[in-house]
């Protein structure tokens, strides 16, 4: 589906135009066109790929999605895939992709299943037509800047889901739903942190190949623009790296944690058979119906039996609760 379809002239927007007058506009000098679609069919691909003659691999690779972020050079053009990542209304993370070719006088983005558009950064870019006389370049810095800066609320969000779930932590192993539940909820953070880890880690490379050393030719006199982005990616990095350490850690504790719970109950169970094994032990003893037993005709054996048998077990407890174990 079309969405916009607008020329701009030394940085200023000429007008809105139909698809029939792209190649009017692409041979005026100083003219670029930008093309956005969202959810393209084929054959608006094809239109698009005669328009601005793309390569047909470029075009194939937008036509499937599903790629891993990358920036492919063809001739003068570049093409850029990004993948977006997005909080849906039910807390789940939807996963998009946007593909941009990018050639010396045009633009064309290629939206899939990406719900938020970049109406934004087109009146970023109207907004400083200083900067927009750069032409294809600062748009896709634009657009690269504004895929880059939505993944920090993401990162934000799972952060603080991780720092809520340490702080129920403690007090988790004292139930074993409440504990599995926990650790699944780890899992979970851990499983976005890493999509989110294979969203930037690629996209953060081939950054850094757009203002160092060979830069290509749309991409000329936007070195800053884009080490700006390399510089957001870099710290993106660093911070998934470190929550996904996080997650690690507390997953660690959690179970270390099970497994003091569950030697507590074991040091209980054991001190309670300890306590059952005296009285069993004695009563055994008398219960063996010898003939020559002294206690048998005591009128103070049954008694004693008793006494010693609660005597020893007092004993006992005090000193299991003395310990910790009771």
């Amino acid at each position: 589906m079309l969405l916009n379809c607008v020329a701009y002239q030394e940085g200023h927007k000429l007008a809105d135009i139909e698809k029939s007058r792209i190649s009017e506009h692409l041979a005026r000098p100083g003219t670029f066109v930008w093309v956005a679609l969202k959810d393209p069919t084929e054959e608006e691909l094809r239109e698009m790929q005669e328009q601005f003659h793309l390569h047909p691999l470029a075009v194939e690779d937008a036509g499937h999605g599903h790629q891993r972020p990358k920036v492919e050079e063809y001739g003068d053009q570049l093409f850029v895939v990004m993948s977006t990542v997005e909080v849906a209304p039910t807390d789940e993370y939807h996963l998009g992709e946007v593909n941009v070719f990018v050639g010396p006088n045009f633009i064309l983005s290629v939206r899939h299943k990406a719900q938020r558009g970049f109406q934004e950064v087109r009146a970023r870019c109207e907004r400083e037509p200083h900067l927009l006389r750069h032409g294809s370049g600062y748009v896709l810095y634009t657009l690269m800047d504004a895929v880059v800066d939505r993944y920090f609320p993401v990162l934000e969000a799972l952060e603080m889901e991780l720092e809520a779930i340490e702080s129920n932590l403690f007090r988790s192993t004292n139930s074993a739903a409440a504990s599995r539940e926990s650790i699944e909820s780890l899992y979970y953070v851990k499983q976005q942190l890493t999509t989110l880890k294979h969203v930037t880690a690629p996209l953060l490379e081939y950054t850094g190949k757009l203002f160092g050393g060979r830069v290509p030719q749309v991409c000329a006199g936007l070195g800053e623009y884009f080490r700006d982005v390399y510089d957001h990616l870099v710290r993106l990095n660093q911070s998934v790296d470190t929550a996904r350490d996080t997650v690690g850690t507390a997953i660690q504790v959690n179970l270390a944690m099970i497994t003091i719970a569950e030697n507590e109950v074991t040091k209980r169970l054991a001190s309670y058979a300890a306590l059952v094994a005296i009285p069993t032990m004695i009563a055994g003893v008398y219960g063996m119906n010898f003939k020559h037993m002294p206690e048998l005709d005591w009128s103070f054996g049954y008694p004693l039996a008793l006494g010693l048998m609660a005597g020893l077990d007092l004993y006992l407890w005090y000193r299991f609760k003395k310990s910790g174990w009771l």
